[in-house]
């Protein structure tokens, strides 16, 4: 019996050895893949609201759904709904009215320039880097201009003119009065980008005027000589401007931005440091 017995277990221990012999199957290897990255639930949420705004769903002026609404749609708490409220508002996308009620915002082009102000300002950004945008961006806002502007553009390119040139002939010189003038400087360039009628410009300009203009009442104050400079490059920009030539009023605004860039120079200001927040 004992004898018999063997010869089976052989022939197990043949196949096992067999099946042993056959190719292992490979590892699954999931390192390809990355660790999915869930956003909150808030931003979730602030977020299809955001794509209902742009997509014009939600147009300006129509009420934002309540909290309770938004809570049941989601299917969130209403914290949640509040918080991601709160971002969209943050982004000028939502205004309250007649209270608490929230309704569609149509921010202006002008909402942002800050924010992007103090994003540049916290990247350490130079008045060299400045320059070099505001070298290009402000002779095509000029050539735009000539081509788009509206009488009513000319007309507050003349006064805002005008005013400069009255406020220089006072020469008293004061503080208060090379404040006046960059107030003046700022809303000359800002009149200008207005008349190109290029949104994007528009919007890309201005946080680089926040930062940049400002400069210029160290210059007034340390070169009084550059007030009459200005005044004339403004002149010879408005000239041009009026005369639709598009190629005179770049040139013009061209010429005029790399004078502001030897009067900073000449001030013994640093164009490789970081700029300094606006007052």
């Amino acid at each position: 019996m004992t004898g018999s017995t063997r010869a089976p277990r052989r022939e197990a221990d043949e196949a096992s050895d067999i099946q042993g012999s056959a190719p292992a199957r490979p590892r699954e290897d999931a390192s390809m893949f990355s660790r999915l990255q869930l956003a909150p639930a808030y931003k979730q949420v602030s977020t299809e609201i955001e794509r209902s705004i742009l997509s014009g769903q939600l147009r300006p002026g129509m009420p934002l759904p309540t909290e309770q609404s938004l809570a049941e749609r989601f299917g969130v708490h209403r914290s949640t709904v509040r918080e991601a409220i709160r971002q969209v508002e943050q982004e000028g996308l939502v205004q309250r009215r007649e209270g608490r009620r929230l309704f569609v915002a149509l921010p202006g082009l002008y909402d942002l320039a800050p924010r992007t102000a103090r994003l540049l300002m916290l990247q350490q950004t130079t008045f060299a880097e400045l320059w070099q945008v505001a070298v290009t961006l402000e002779p095509l806002a000029s050539q735009l201009a000539a081509e788009h502007a509206e009488p009513a553009d000319f007309e507050e390119l003349a006064r805002n003119t005008e005013l400069t040139a009255a406020l220089q002939a006072e020469g008293t010189g004061t503080l208060a009065q090379d404040q006046r003038l960059v107030e003046l400087d700022v809303e000359f360039h800002a009149l200008v980008g207005r008349a190109s009628r290029n949104r994007p410009l528009m919007l890309a300009r201005e946080p680089i005027s926040l930062l940049y203009n400002p400069t210029l009442l160290q210059i007034h104050q340390r070169l009084p000589q550059s007030k009459a400079r200005n005044l004339a490059a403004h002149r010879g920009i408005l000239d041009a401007l009026q005369r639709r030539d598009g190629a005179a009023a770049a040139e013009w605004t061209r010429k005029h931005m790399v004078d502001f860039k030897k009067g900073f120079e000449m001030t013994g200001l640093d164009m490789a440091a970081p700029i300094a927040p606006p007052p």
